[in-house]
């Protein structure tokens, strides 16, 4: 168990390091001040316009960097401070969540395959670990039939964890392509200045760090329960 305790401290620590960096960034990038005025939910109702998307609202939604969007009622859901705020940050935001809107009126194949794994993804991922360590301690407390059934449901939980690493990598292409149509639709249109444009690219980039240190610890952990169901097996 030392080592698992390791490993998450590892995940813990690169991923703390990554969401302080992002925040130093978005407030960093949040002083610099369009020139055109515009506020974020401006930014992505244009946006929205822009590409024919007309059946999609932007909201408001409470809290910070807990801006998404949601396919099922199609909103665009923009934190508080990017709805109203008028920098490099809220317009980078903005765009991105426009992104998934765009990819989703585009069908695009990464966001489909992601969101079916959604529902599945949900209950999976509530009982996974508590399976895979469940199972790992009953098969060693018990022998015979019991400590057989202990291996299937460790092996069961580990399924479970597969399902949630494949979710975190699908994740990648779907937040780095929202991204890149977001920073392609800021630069084709002229709405930022070089500078402007620089620093939502660069919080954009940042962003996406997040997702991928997600899905490398995700397979992390993966990899470190499947050794220890696996490998002492006999």
């Amino acid at each position: 168990m030392i080592g698992f305790y390791i490993l998450i401290g590892a995940i813990s620590l690169v991923s703390w390091l990554i969401s302080n960096k992002l925040k130093s960034k978005f407030k960093y990038y949040s002083k610099v001040q369009l020139r055109n005025g515009m506020s974020g939910a401006e930014i992505a109702t244009k946006m929205l316009a822009d590409h024919g998307i007309r059946d999609v609202e932007v909201i408001s939604t409470p809290g910070m960097l807990t801006d998404h969007y949601n396919p099922a009622k199609k909103t665009v859901n923009l934190s508080e401070g990017v709805y109203n705020q008028r920098n490099a940050a809220a317009a980078a935001v903005a765009a991105h969540e426009v992104g998934h809107a765009v990819q989703h009126a585009q069908a695009y194949q990464w966001l489909t395959m992601r969101s079916k794994l959604v529902p599945a993804v949900n209950i999976t991922s509530k009982f996974s670990q508590y399976m895979v360590i469940g199972g790992i301690i009953l098969g060693a407390a018990t022998s015979g039939a019991a400590g057989g059934i202990g291996f299937y449901i460790a092996v069961a939980g580990l399924a479970f964890m597969a399902l949630g690493t494949i979710f975190s990598f699908i994740t990648l292409p779907v937040e780095y392509d929202a991204s890149n149509r977001a920073l392609a639709w800021l630069k084709n249109k002229n709405m930022l200045s070089q500078e402007e444009y620089k620093g939502s690219e660069d919080a954009l980039k940042w962003a996406a760090r997040t997702y991928l240190v997600a899905a490398l610890g995700s397979l992390a952990m993966l990899l470190y329960w499947g050794l220890q169901i696996l490998g002492n097996r006999d």
